[in-house]
């Protein structure tokens, strides 16, 4: 079976190596599925759920990443993807998630209009409201 080779990468480490069958990215512009054989593109990601559908071999199964931002190069053989923020869905803490919100809300509510810094902290907490929602549907299904 055809296969792809899978880089997920995001600033601090890399996050997933390995075959997979095929994926789905979340771009700015929609959703975009990958599978072996792919036309070489380099698309810009957007906020939201990576899925990689593992190969049948190794168990099967989709792996989800919520991401923030980033890129994704695509061959025929493989996928790098560098993501601005990623997490496995398996591994967001709500509780912590939420204090992490709570300080950046603070903080950010501090901080005059015209401070430059406001743009960090209000990205800081449009990923925490995307991890909690994500969580949020996780935990439903």
């Amino acid at each position: 079976m055809a296969e792809l080779n899978c880089q997920f990468v995001r600033p601090d480490r890399l996050l997933y190596k390995g075959p997979v069958a095929s994926l789905i990215l979340v771009t700015h512009s929609g959703e975009l599925g990958v599978w072996p054989g792919h036309a070489p593109e380099i698309c810009s990601l957007g906020d939201g759920v990576v899925r990689l559908h593992l190969r049948e071999e190794d168990g099967g199964g989709t792996t989800k990443v919520v991401i923030s931002g980033g890129y994704a190069q695509i061959d025929g053989k493989g996928v790098i993807i560098l993501a601005d923020h990623a997490r496995l869905v398996d591994d967001i803490e709500p509780n912590v998630v939420r204090e992490t919100r709570d300080t950046a809300l603070d903080t950010l509510n501090g901080l005059a209009e015209s401070d430059g810094r406001r743009a960090y902290w209000e990205n800081k907490v449009k990923w925490c409201n995307l991890l909690l929602k994500q969580a949020a549907e996780h935990k439903q299904n």
